[in-house]
């Protein structure tokens, strides 16, 4: 609980700082309203500390009432049939896959989160991909992402259903949202999760650390609902099932004033130099044993033939041989496409971690011992700069039978 003392000098300096206007001036004293989310805001502007706030001893407190594996769906903007259109994100799919399988572990229900001014039909995909149910929440102030608009409606969302684990992708909405929101309502939060498993009825989060050199696994048994943003490309996608989730239309309040950032314009660009490595289901990757930047071409006319994309370790990026779009990796982008070729890579834990869950991995490399044959489902060991020009030939060859 918060708490104001008569300390309190009535300055009103709590009121402007307040996200969520839940701050009022009544008889020159500060008071609290029903929007506030605990975030601590006007207790760091109090002059003379009159504002406290009250946390229960999360290590007494009892969580029974917290079930739900919870995914909030990111929307991207899109064209179908030449008309914009907001469509699930593929790492929501993937998610839902995964959070299909935490939730039967559990034996609870798996739920879906989606926040938009309109919804087209969004429960038949997401039933598609396991869901049991969709928090619905349609206004016209979630046509586009504001981080105050979209925290608020998630905390009245989780504070209302008592969800036990909340999966969030780790985009830059997903990293923007899900550190506001475990803020808010004073939970832990593992950023980056690669991997996701249930161990005691606890959400086990494992993610790289100390710069990729180790796995670290951890638990949250002291706050609910667990919280983890997930990389997008680690998760399988699960087969689409018959099945529609059942949609729970709610009505929560959004006050406009909450917004602390305005969008003046919005442009977005739709071309090839636009598309996403990501996206690819084939990614030919060089590293520092390219040599230069001019022996990328090679890359280029093997990945072109194979309509792919060419990606690079992050040595490769940092001798200015690719764009640090096309950069692989913990510290890049993590990619799962059908077949991901390694030219000159040695395989650093950092850049395997980055790739490791395609299907096919081809490597070629000069030295027998490179970590990355490791996860290479065929190793070719050579010199990049002799066999690549060989493969290229070989596809060009196949190509126009």
């Amino acid at each position: 609980m918060i708490t104001v003392s008569n300390k309190c000098i009535g300055c009103g300096k709590c009121v402007p700082v307040c996200p969520f206007a839940a701050v009022q001036m009544i008889d020159k004293k500060a008071v609290m309203n029903e929007a506030c989310t605990f975030c601590g805001a006007c207790v760091q502007v109090c002059p003379v500390d009159a504002i406290t706030i009250e946390r229960e001893d999360p290590i007494h407190k009892d969580f029974s009432a917290h079930k739900g594996v919870w995914v909030f769906i990111e929307l991207e903007d899109a064209h179908t049939k030449g008309k914009p259109a907001k469509l699930i994100r593929k790492v929501g799919r993937e998610l839902l896959s995964e959070g299909r399988k935490l939730a039967d572990t559990l034996g609870e229900e798996l739920c879906a989160v989606v926040l938009t001014d309109k919804n087209p039909g969004y429960e038949k995909e997401i039933g598609a991909y396991g869901a049991d149910k969709v928090y619905l929440v349609e206004n016209s102030e979630l046509v586009e992402y504001n981080t105050d608009v979209f925290s608020t409606v998630i905390v009245a969302l989780i504070n209302r259903h008592k969800p036990s684990v909340c999966l969030y992708p780790a985009t830059i909405m997903g990293r923007d949202l899900a550190p506001r929101v475990a803020t808010a309502i004073y939970v832990g939060l593992t950023a980056d999760c690669t991997a996701l498993s249930i161990k005691d009825g606890l959400l086990l989060q494992s993610r790289p650390a100390f710069g990729g050199n180790i796995m670290a696994d951890i638990l949250s048994p002291n706050s609910r609902p667990q919280m983890a943003t997930v990389r997008p490309n680690v998760m399988k996608l699960s087969e689409p099932i018959d099945k529609v989730a059942v949609v729970i239309n709610e009505d929560i309040k959004i006050n406009k004033n909450i917004k602390r950032v305005k969008v003046i314009e919005r442009k977005i660009v739709h071309d090839k130099a636009s598309a996403k490595i990501e996206n690819s289901d084939v990614i030919v990757s060089g590293g520092r044993g390219m040599k230069d930047i001019n022996k990328f071409k090679v890359l280029e006319e093997l990945a072109s033939s194979l309509n792919g994309m060419v990606g690079a370790s992050r040595a490769a990026v940092d001798l200015g041989f690719k764009e640090k779009t096309r950069q692989v990796g913990q510290s890049g982008t993590t990619v799962s496409p059908k077949l991901y070729v390694a030219c000159g890579i040695s395989g650093a834990v950092q850049h395997i971690v980055g790739m490791k869950s395609s299907d096919i991995i081809i490597a070629i490399n000069k030295d027998p011992n490179a970590p990355i044959f490791n996860v290479a489902k065929y190793g070719i060991v050579g010199d990049v700069h002799n066999i690549v020009p060989k493969l290229v030939k070989a596809v060009q060859k196949r190509i126009k039978k």
